[in-house]
């Protein structure tokens, strides 16, 4: 698949900075989206570098001797393994005249922004790259069961994209994660990631998870922010009005990919989810995320809103003065609840749409549109 609107993003990106990071979970297709935008580029002089290729590492040793004589762009695959480029790569940007751009990928959000926060204020841009969204996936019921990682969205069969996924799991778990560096017990985070699965969708109470697993409740949130911080975990956090009612202050929890989910909960084909209890959780998680995807939200302008006397928003993304307003709903028949008539009377919104499966949209109230991803998806194109 060709994913145009991402090279766009980079191109663009690159007018204005001299440095484009492009950061994303392991198997999205980083490396890929590099490879396509190098065909972009036609004969221009570029040099590209695996850190995952033993003989890329090598040619590395000496970075500053490798990296210092070359021009044009400089593609750093899975930088995240050599923070200690960081600085070298400051003052390379800033010799003057300017001979170099560099495009470097990397699977961790946390641990790459921290080692760059300083060293590149100001020189680079980086763009999240997810798996596939409705936006290049031609088929929302497969993106939904089997998630937009290519390798999984692709396969031949449910079966064979289920293997991918729980190959990929094991491999998150035994080689990726300790990669980095992060010390953890892979079985007690196997077992917290399979519990996330249950509890997907709903405020996240680190004491319940500590007592369960048999660890310390600062144990676990180190482990959901290693789950957050590799992009497998979205926390959604609270959106505080100024109302005189009790308001939910701690974060939520999604999965960002359902198939990784469905893989945890071993639900293997749609038959299989739509019998399974978890099918509601599982589509507001779903429609949630891409919704976020398609409105091309920060996750500092993503929220949720709730209080203790039940009433809920689902996502509110706020821009400037304007506050967009989601609920998701896995029914054809959806109808205004008085929670809704609180969202829209407590925040002041213009509108909540309802988010459901299927193909149509229709008005259900002046302030209440219901509709589809598809249509979402075509209205953000136009």
């Amino acid at each position: 698949m060709n994913r145009t609107t991402f090279l766009r993003r980079i191109r663009e990106c690159f007018r204005s900075h001299p440095m484009v990071g492009i950061l994303g979970p392991r198997q999205c297709g980083k490396t890929t989206l590099a490879r396509d935008f190098i065909r972009t580029l036609g004969n221009k002089r570029l040099h590209y570098f695996d850190l995952e290729d033993p003989e890329h590492l090598n040619r590395l040793s000496d970075p500053k001797l490798a990296l210092s004589p070359l021009e044009g762009l400089i593609v750093i695959d899975e930088v995240q393994r050599m923070p200690e480029l960081f600085p070298l790569l400051r003052v390379l940007i800033d010799r003057k005249p300017r001979k170099q751009r560099y495009l470097i990928l990397g699977s961790t959000s946390r641990d790459l922004l921290r080692q760059t926060s300083e060293s590149l204020a100001g020189r680079i841009v980086y763009l999240e790259l997810p798996p596939f969204t409705v936006l290049e996936a031609d088929n929302v019921r497969r993106l939904w069961l089997r998630g937009g990682f290519p390798p999984a969205y692709l396969a031949k069969s449910d079966a064979d994209s289920m293997t991918w996924r729980k190959a990929y799991v094991s491999a998150f778990l035994e080689r990726d994660l300790p990669s980095l560096g992060i010390d953890f017990s892979a079985n007690t985070m196997r077992r917290f990631w399979m519990m996330l699965a249950h509890w997907n969708g709903q405020v996240f109470n680190a004491s319940e998870f500590a007592r369960s697993l048999d660890v310390t409740s600062p144990t676990i949130k180190r482990y959901l922010d290693i789950l957050a911080g590799t992009f497998m975990i979205r926390m959604l956090k609270p959106w505080h009005a100024n109302i005189h009612k009790r308001q939910v202050k701690s974060p939520k929890v999604y999965f960002q990919d359902m198939g990784i989910m469905h893989a945890l909960l071993n639900v293997p084909d749609h038959a299989s989810l739509e019998g399974h209890p978890t099918i509601g959780s599982s589509w507001e998680g779903f429609a949630l995320e891409q919704v976020i995807r398609l409105y091309r939200a920060d996750a500092e302008e993503c929220f949720f809103w709730g209080t203790h006397t039940n009433a809920k928003l689902d996502l509110l993304i706020t821009r400037g003065n304007e506050n967009i307003a989601f609920e998701f709903k896995y029914s054809s028949t959806p109808r205004i609840t008085r929670s809704m008539h609180s969202a829209l009377r407590e925040l002041d919104l213009d509108r909540i749409t309802i988010v459901c499966p299927g193909d149509t949209t229709y008005p259900l109230a002046e302030n209440v549109r219901v509709t589809n991803l598809r249509q979402l998806a075509k209205e953000k194109l136009c």
